[in-house]
């Protein structure tokens, strides 16, 4: 890889986890807005759910996540009630008893909320809706707090995915991120879970942190192959303090540079695919017989905040302090600040901060963005059979992207737009290049490599 190309295409870009990008999500959008768009719903159609838990024992100084430390349970028990109002506000506001088809518990730490208090939320779940029995329910698990105790918890309320930090096993690089974890914690905690009949787990690395070499990551990465996880999920490391203020705890001249992250990006994805593992999107990994690969074969992967996914239902309903979930109407995201968040579910109103209302145009774009996130490639063509003339502004764009692609990794013939095999670690600068909303506004974001 040529410097210079490297240098061009690895600019500061959202991750497209959505479109238009959270910071582009505004106060316009209200409890009441939400509201209509729940009760506006399909009732035929199934239902996701994110449940997302703000605590931790510890603050690791490299998350980017919307979570506090606390080393008090009364603050999570409190936080508990409030989550199961608001399952109660929003089941209230659907047209019908709706189908759940996944459940996603993030943080934070989900794994700090107690057994008995477990207990309650799913309690909750089966109370105000329909649990499909193949549901996929799949929990983000540290191993330096949890025990068998709380494993066996979510073993009870049907956990059928585990995704297990690790982060880095080299000693010097967990000071340095404030995260010890000894391969042997994590080693343990996966027998437990296999124990435990939990068919799916997947393991969690990051690369690009403060003295973080390619030697000792390849270390890392040869203990976690030895594991076998069925999954993989491999990030680069977003330094983002101006969002972060923990994050300026680490030492930014101990931070790799483009060209190493680089480096290990691609060392990491020989690795992986040596191993057999088969790449999906642009940071996973997954084993054939895995449904991901089984969805990547079907052209049926999705991406949502949490990553790449096999699911398929057309709403996700985030709940929680910060939580982001999207209906046909569009994005919303609860408010940030767990005080306030559970104030407001008190008080009966449905706790949202902020959202975007999606236009045609959005949504051409959003599918069209996602499709390159998750597959490289999209069809003008059948954008414009589902969104119709609202289409043709991607198909503009499409063209000038091609036209203006003077390294000639980006192929175009008026209908299937593709990016080529050289340019793929670059699709986020891609789809970038598709996006009405960036540049606009004050956001910054972290390197694209």
């Amino acid at each position: 890889m040529q410097p210079d190309l490297l240098r061009r295409y690895a600019a500061p870009v959202p991750r497209y986890t959505s479109y238009p990008t959270a910071p582009h999500f505004h106060d316009g959008v209200t409890g009441e807005t939400y509201s209509g768009w729940l009760e506006a719903q399909d009732g035929k159609a199934p239902l996701s759910l994110y449940l997302h838990v703000p605590f931790c024992d510890r603050l690791c100084w490299y998350c980017g996540c919307h979570t506090k430390q606390t080393r008090r349970y009364q603050p999570v028990a409190d936080y508990v009630n409030a989550l199961l109002q608001e399952i109660s506000l929003v089941a209230a506001r659907l047209p019908k008893r709706a189908r759940i088809s996944a459940i996603h518990f993030g943080g934070g730490s989900p794994t700090i909320v107690s057994p008995a208090d477990l207990s309650r939320i799913r309690h909750a779940l089966d109370r105000h809706f329909n649990m499909d029995p193949a549901a996929e329910i799949s929990v983000e698990i540290d191993p330096g707090y949890v025990d068998a105790e709380r494993l066996s918890a979510w073993r009870d309320i049907g956990m059928t995915r585990a995704s297990i930090g690790v982060q880095d096993f080299d000693p010097a690089v967990q000071q340095a991120i404030n995260r010890p974890q000894t391969f042997e914690q994590t080693q343990r905690i996966l027998h437990l879970l296999r124990t435990y009949g939990v068919g799916g787990i997947n393991l969690d690395v990051v690369y690009g942190l403060p003295h973080q070499t390619i030697e000792s990551l390849g270390r890392t990465l040869e203990l976690s192959l030895s594991m076998a996880p069925d999954r993989f999920a491999i990030f680069g490391y977003a330094h983002v303090p101006w969002m972060k203020k923990h994050q300026t705890l680490i030492d930014e001249t101990a931070l790799a540079g483009i060209e190493t992250r680089f480096e290990m990006q691609q060392m990491i994805a020989q690795r992986l695919l040596a191993a057999g593992y088969l790449s999906i999107g642009i940071d996973h990994f997954a084993r054939p017989g895995d449904s991901l690969a089984a969805a990547l074969d079907q052209k049926e992967v999705k991406r949502n905040f949490q990553g790449y996914t096999t699911d398929q239902a057309p709403a996700l309903i985030g709940l929680g302090a910060s939580a982001i979930g999207r209906t046909e109407g569009g994005y919303v995201q609860n408010i940030v600040a767990t005080g306030e968040y559970m104030r407001a579910v008190s008080e009966g109103r449905l706790p949202i901060a902020k959202g975007f209302a999606l236009g045609p145009v959005d949504r051409a774009i959003g599918e069209a963005i996602e499709s390159l996130m998750c597959h490289f490639a999209f069809s003008v063509r059948r954008l414009k059979e589902r969104y119709g003339a609202a289409a043709e502004v991607v198909q503009a764009s499409a063209a000038r992207i091609h036209q203006q692609d003077p390294d000639g990794i980006t192929r175009f013939d008026g209908d299937h737009f593709e990016v080529l095999p050289q340019g793929q670690i670059f699709v986020r600068t891609i789809a970038a290049g598709f996006d009405q909303y960036f540049g606009r506004g004050t956001a910054r974001h972290s390197v694209a490599v």
